[in-house]
């Protein structure tokens, strides 16, 4: 019986986020006014899709998930990301992961098993092919030795893979891609990625020069912000259209920076009620310092899938515009009224505890919340 329930759980989980995915951002986009799109989403109500759900099963995530590692040769990758670099997350998740309760080494007791596969990518002065016939043959080398890959044909297999491990190295090995759980960062459609079926992996936030912002909205006097390289076509006709607008501060320039001593950044993102996200490179890190300073992320972009939809509800906490409305981008902003900005600002600031990445991992935040999203997909796949 509670194996039943857990597979109807998993299940409606899934459920619900296709439904939500039926629109290319990933989400109903905006139709009509926002009193009705903000009615529509319940921004007084939880963040989650099913709050009433969510922690029993967390609970349970917590006591029984186990994931397997499969042994590999640690000389080669003795610090495979550097963590406060450009893809910190995934050097984060592996050490969280080594200092949780989450690890077994029996691969029987395992929900899931993890291919480290970025360890056979990574030596310097490899070319693309070298590398991705590095990865072929590890990958090969643990489908022979080991029975458990045929048992699913890789579908309770996961790894973990950000820009320098691309499809060329992954799609040799048959199934992998295909049946395999990828946690990918900055997911888009055009990477291969698969929605429902792989993971986002949220972006890493620093400790920052600023304090973010809590509740306190009475800083936040520009309407909204965006500075960075338009190096989209979306970002192109955002600057097209707002470049010199006198409300919104949209800008020409270098990306915002993670790191310390980028005050002119931060101190947009903290003044600002509304941060803008438009789709291209590295857009999960504008994401990530939006809410971060409770700025509430405005998305723009088509093609992109935003970590733990399966579980948060990111309408009560974001808005999310089709690309093609970036001309009518200040009219939609004007028409949010006061207490309904107010709610939402609010769960901006709700949600940052699960998009936090902490040296050593903390119930809830980002590493935990990409497991549960990894422990939902492994029931879905055990039970149909």
């Amino acid at each position: 019986m509670k194996n039943l329930k857990r597979g109807g759980l998993a299940c409606f989980f899934v459920v619900v986020s296709i439904c939500f995915s039926i629109y290319p951002p990933g989400f109903p986009p905006f139709q009509g006014s926002f009193q009705a799109y903000a009615q529509e989403a319940g921004f007084f109500g939880e963040v989650f899709h099913v709050p009433e759900a969510f922690d029993p099963d967390y609970e349970e995530m917590e006591r029984k998930f186990k994931i397997f590692v499969y042994p590999h040769d640690t000389s080669s990758c003795s610090n495979p990301r550097t963590l406060d670099g450009e893809y910190g997350n995934e050097g984060l998740f592996y050490l969280n992961l080594n200092l949780s309760r989450f690890l077994t080494k029996d691969p029987e007791k395992a929900h899931l098993f993890l291919i480290p596969i970025s360890c056979h990518s990574l030596p310097a002065g490899r070319s693309e092919d070298q590398r991705a016939i590095a990865v072929e043959d590890f990958v090969k080398s643990l489908i022979s030795k080991y029975p458990y890959w045929n048992r699913t044909l890789g579908a309770d297999h996961f790894f973990v893979t950000c820009a320098d491990i691309n499809v060329t190295a992954t799609a040799r090995i048959a199934n992998l891609m295909k049946n395999s759980i990828k946690v990918m960062c900055t997911p888009s459609y055009n990477d291969e990625y698969v929605p429902h079926k792989d993971v986002s992996l949220p972006q890493r936030v620093p400790p920052l020069a600023l304090t973010p912002a809590g509740n306190n909205i009475t800083n936040r006097i520009t309407l909204a912000f965006w500075r960075g390289l338009n190096n989209s076509d979306i970002r192109q006709k955002l600057l097209e259209a707002w470049e010199n607008d006198l409300e919104l501060f949209i800008q020409k320039g270098r990306k915002p920076s993670l790191e310390q001593g980028d005050l002119v950044h931060h101190e947009a993102f903290n003044n600002s009620k509304y941060c803008i996200c438009p789709g291209g490179p590295e857009l999960d890190r504008t994401i990530a310092l939006a809410i971060h300073y409770g700025c509430v992320p405005v998305i723009m972009s088509d093609y992109y899938d935003l970590p733990f939809k399966d579980i948060l509800d990111w309408r009560k906490f974001s808005i999310i515009l089709e690309e093609s409305q970036v001309y009518y981008l200040r009219e939609h902003l004007k028409e949010m009224l006061e207490h309904e900005y107010r709610a939402m600002q609010t769960n901006t600031v709700m949600v940052r505890k699960h998009f936090q990445w902490n040296l050593v991992p903390a119930k809830y935040d980002a590493f935990h919340m990409t497991l549960y999203d990894l422990w939902l997909r492994n029931h879905f796949t055990k039970y149909y």
